[in-house]
């Protein structure tokens, strides 16, 4: 039986990295990102939700985050859950849920208002879309040959870069808050 672990968030960062190098040569980076969600409740009013994340990243990628990343940028992360068990103070046992990144990339722009594309991780990979079945053709009036070949599947079209978050949020309302 196939199983999978993924996890995508989009989200922005919740605090400025904490980076450590390992006695082996491995560097992690940790950070947290938070996630929003607007809703309407029975009763009309409407309601923000934030859900934060763990979220942590090896090696070549933790250098790369410690370079580039800072609380309030915006960032998608992809990975996979982890659970980590450990003991609190008094003894009890606790669980707490981290993302294992594998890729992520930095969405909206960098302070010198350049767009975030100098510094990227590889985008993720993108499965092509299925093909959709063709529309039926309209009825002609003679038929027509059949071709000796189909011509190669098309690729799906690429996916669409975000809207980039304005870097001044000072004259943002408060609707428009990302937190």
């Amino acid at each position: 039986m196939a199983s999978m672990n993924k996890v995508i968030l989009i989200g922005n960062v919740g605090n400025d990295p904490e980076v450590r190098y390992l006695d082996g040569g491995s560097v992690v980076a940790k950070f947290s990102v938070a996630t929003n969600e607007r809703y309407t409740t029975r009763t009309g009013e409407q309601v923000d939700q934030t859900e934060w994340f763990r979220v942590e990243v090896w090696n070549d990628q933790a250098k790369t985050v410690e370079k580039y990343v800072r609380k309030g940028n915006q960032i998608y992360v992809e990975g996979r859950l982890k659970t980590e068990t450990y003991t609190d103070r008094e003894g009890k046992e606790r669980f707490s849920l981290t993302v294992r990144a594998t890729t992520f990339q930095f969405l909206g722009s960098r302070q010198d208002g350049s767009d975030g594309g100098d510094y990227q991780e590889p985008a993720p990979r993108q499965q092509a879309a299925p093909q959709a079945a063709p529309a039926p053709a309209p009825r002609q009036a003679a038929p027509q040959p059949a071709p000796a070949r189909q011509a190669a599947p098309q690729a799906a079209p690429a996916a669409r870069k975000p809207e980039p978050v304005p870097d001044d949020m000072s004259n943002a309302g408060d609707d428009d808050l990302p937190f």
